[in-house]
């Protein structure tokens, strides 16, 4: 028997997780803790101080936003918009990129800007019941969340 369902997988999927600079960081917290419970005992400190660095950095990539397009829907962190209602995609790099985040930043848009990542996509949402005009969205890999859209419209 085949398989009824056209394409079940997901077109594009991105976990858009924090820096290595960032985790380094926050995993220092993990020593200052440490210090606060020396006069305790020192095992008490140390295995203090590895538990609170590694909750740390464990819950800032399990927080951290997915980007996704599947059956026809972008997903970017919480909020989704089904592709449908939305308008060619602009994948953009370098100053273009720098450009949208800052001046070019759309004051009714929806975002989903992070930190230390270069690209951005930026797609004008055409549902005119929607006081949203457009979804910039950071992405690691412009082209292809612009391509995948670009599918899923189809």
């Amino acid at each position: 028997m085949q398989n009824p369902t056209t394409d079940a997988r997901s077109r594009y999927r991105e976990r858009l997780s924090p820096s290595l600079w960032l985790l380094v960081t926050v995993a220092l917290a993990g020593p200052m803790v440490a210090l606060i419970f020396v006069p305790v005992g020192a095992t008490i400190a140390l295995v203090a101080g590895a538990v609170v660095s590694a909750l740390l950095v464990a819950l800032f990539i399990v927080i951290t936003p997915v980007v996704s397009v599947e059956d026809g829907v972008l997903r970017a962190g919480r909020a989704h918009i089904d592709v449908a209602h939305l308008g060619a995609p602009l994948a953009l790099t370098g100053n273009d990129a720098k450009d949208a985040r800052g001046t070019g930043l759309p004051a009714r848009g929806w975002h989903l800007i992070r930190g230390g990542i270069d690209g951005i996509v930026v797609v004008p949402n055409d549902d005119p019941a929607d006081p949203v005009t457009a979804w910039t969205v950071s992405t690691r890999t412009p082209d292809r969340l612009a391509a995948a859209i670009r599918t899923a419209q189809r």
